[in-house]
């Protein structure tokens, strides 16, 4: 049944689609996606430089080198990202003190939007850090990580199979937007799906160099 509010085919799809390019128009976002693939250079670099080999030499196992990186990298990341969050979010509510966009950290979701934001910067700058030690290539690192995490959900997207749609949920950008959200997002994961799902995506990236690295000579 057509009603006068969809003269033009409008559906929820197109509309998510629609936020979703718009949510690309936001600065943040791609800070948030450069900056993790910059981080490539973090594992791939070591390689293309040669360093990895005086690493993996003073530590024959070396599993603990990939472990190390890893957790070096989530605690400083997730602590600078959610310091940074807060910081933003109390300076950004001086200049909104007097308008209907005011809010507090007490506020339903408020503080676990913060904190999902941080973690899923975190966890984008570990699948693009797994990446970089699974490639060993800048340039290919950051195309995997690029085209992953930029062009694949997009392509699936456009898809006219409503389990793409559900399926384009979980990728990682999608699913870091919806931790960092105060409110649910329509047509989005529930956070805890989503943190999830972007854990299995880190896991899955970071096993892959786990792998290599007990099978490889370097």
């Amino acid at each position: 049944m057509t009603t006068p509010a969809d003269p033009y085919g409008l559906t929820a799809t197109r509309v998510l689609r629609a936020e979703w390019h718009k949510l690309w128009t936001v600065r943040s976002t791609w800070i948030t996606v450069l900056t993790a693939a910059a981080l490539l250079l973090v594992t791939a670099g070591e390689y293309a430089t040669g360093l990895i080999r005086a690493t993996l030499t003073a530590v024959p196992r070396r599993l603990p080198v990939l472990w190390a990186k890893a957790a070096v990298y989530t605690t400083v990341v997730f602590t600078v990202s959610l310091l940074t969050a807060l910081l933003t979010f109390l300076t950004a509510q001086v200049f909104l003190s007097d308008t209907d966009q005011a809010a507090s950290l007490t506020d339903d979701g408020v503080l676990a939007a913060l904190a999902g934001n941080a973690a899923g910067v975190t966890l984008l700058g570990l699948v693009a850090l797994g990446l970089g030690a699974g490639l060993r290539s800048v340039p290919g690192a950051i195309g995997a990580f690029v085209g992953g995490v930029l062009i694949v959900p997009e392509i699936l997207g456009m898809l006219p199979y409503e389990a793409m749609d559900t399926a384009v949920r979980y990728f990682p950008t999608q699913a870091a937007g919806a931790l960092g959200s105060a409110t649910p997002m329509p047509g989005a994961a529930a956070p805890g799906a989503a943190l999830l799902a972007l854990l299995l995506w880190a896991a899955a990236a970071l096993a892959v160099p786990a792998l290599l690295l007990k099978r490889r000579d370097v």
